[in-house]
């Protein structure tokens, strides 16, 4: 075989293996979305995989099934809205990190974020602003644990409710959680009621995820546990439902 050819043979081989690892890209990407006629198609298409040797072709296939049960797995985690853990990835991440909370002897706080009136809100301003003030909450909850992934995890556990858990020691009580919230928001937007519950967690007397949400729970039923956060509607082009809040 003539050099050029072996070029040329390289070359269609670099090209046919980017195109199917961007089709095992994409077959990721529609298992999400959940899309099952585009997950029919690209199956059958990344199947046939031509230009590549059988083993290339088997680590191909096998590369793409391995990330469309990531993608699943992580569907099944999370919360479609807002991007953040549904309640079994909250549990799930959560003991992992209590697990190494125990083993280090640190203390952990687990706070509770629940939305006041949230069927109200859906009535009266309709759901895809209602929506908007649900995922203004989860980035409030980013915006207040940076370290969310790593030391920190973050979930919406029911409709109207979310969770933080952390190891921080900048969270000793509900008043502290509440006096970084209205903090960290600019005081000219209209304001979103919350309710704030925080349970302890002691790493010589543990207990489970479950045990602290409930502690939590109870907590954000005291009358000293509500607060107005602010919710920035106009950025995001919604100048009438502002007004309306």
């Amino acid at each position: 075989m003539t050099e050029a050819a072996t070029v040329s043979k390289l070359a269609v081989a670099r090209s046919t293996r980017a195109r199917n690892s961007e089709l095992a890209g994409q077959l990721r990407a529609a298992a999400v979305d959940g899309d099952d006629a585009r997950i029919t198609k690209l199956l059958a298409e990344l199947l046939r995989c031509k230009g590549l040797s059988r083993g290339q072709r088997i680590a191909l296939q096998q590369k793409a099934l391995l990330s469309l049960v990531q993608s699943l797995r992580f569907a099944a985690l999370s919360d479609d809205q807002t991007g953040l853990q549904n309640r079994r990835g909250f549990t799930q991440s959560g003991t992992r990190l209590l697990d190494l909370a125990v083993r280090d002897e640190e203390p952990a706080h687990l706070m509770c974020f629940g939305i006041d009136n949230l069927d109200r809100l859906y009535d009266s301003l309709g759901a895809p602003a209602a929506q908007i003030l649900v995922r203004q909450t989860a980035n409030l909850l980013r915006d207040l644990f940076p370290s969310y992934g790593v030391y920190e995890v973050l979930g919406r556990i029911e409709r109207d409710e979310f969770a933080a858990l952390t190891t921080s020691n900048e969270y000793p009580s509900r008043d502290a959680v509440i006096a970084r919230v209205r903090a960290s928001q600019p005081k000219h937007m209209p304001a979103l009621s919350l309710s704030v519950g925080i349970a302890r967690f002691d790493p010589l007397d543990p207990t489970s995820v479950d045990e602290l949400l409930e502690e939590a729970r109870r907590d954000m039923n005291q009358p000293a546990s509500q607060l107005a956060f602010n919710v920035d509607m106009r950025r995001l082009g919604m100048g009438a439902v502002a007004r309306r809040l």
